[in-house]
């Protein structure tokens, strides 16, 4: 399986980075290693100072696909959950400041945690859901996915175009603003309309 995150999808969040707006998705893949092992903390990366959390809504791909149309996207997942991208924020930096890929910032073991999944028939609209990060009890960040520039059915169209989806694969559709650095002994926890579908410590 592989893991396909889109970055920048949220304006208030390429604000906060100073990013710049872009005109198509940004694509980035995470590997398998580093899916978080359930009911395991995240361990900070000793080659890292300043790792953030990055609450993402996700989707599981159900179905084999390659250029698929968006007006059929919808058929290619049935399950929504929600998970965290982390990254380390100073070696994303350092990488992005001399054209370098984000793998080591992104990609380490432990970097992408993955809730519980929901079957999306149990929502009205998957681009009107409420989700939300909590450390240590306080709500970090909050947003709704009809927030999001590129919508799940627009995001399956556009990755398709490049990598063939298969079975298990896991779409990370972005993360809002409010990341933030984690420290040892963060608690964290993610609801998506108030369902809590994961929740972690940080050592």
């Amino acid at each position: 399986m592989k893991l396909i995150c889109i970055g920048r999808n949220y304006t208030d969040h390429i604000k906060e980075l100073e990013n710049e707006k872009p005109t198509d998705p940004v694509v980035f893949i995470k590997s398998d290693n580093a899916i978080l092992l359930k009911k395991q903390p995240f361990f900070i990366p000793d080659f890292s100072n300043d790792v953030h959390h990055e609450v993402e809504v996700l989707v599981k791909i159900t179905k084999l696909g390659k250029h698929i149309d968006k007006k059929f996207a919808h058929k290619y997942y049935d399950q929504i959950g929600l998970g965290i991208d982390f990254t380390a924020r100073d070696v994303q930096k350092q990488l992005k400041d001399k054209g370098l890929p984000w793998e080591k910032a992104k990609s380490f073991d432990g970097a992408a945690v993955i809730g519980k999944w929901v079957d999306k028939s149990e929502f009205s609209d998957v681009n009107n859901l409420n989700f939300r990060l909590e450390k240590n009890s306080s709500v970090v960040q909050t947003a709704n996915t009809s927030l999001m520039l590129w919508k799940i059915d627009e995001i399956v169209e556009y990755v398709s175009k490049y990598f063939t989806l298969k079975i298990g694969d896991v779409i990370f559709t972005g993360t809002p603003a409010g990341v933030g650095r984690v420290v040892a002994n963060d608690k964290l926890k993610g609801f998506l309309e108030d369902r809590e579908l994961f929740s972690i410590t940080v050592k």
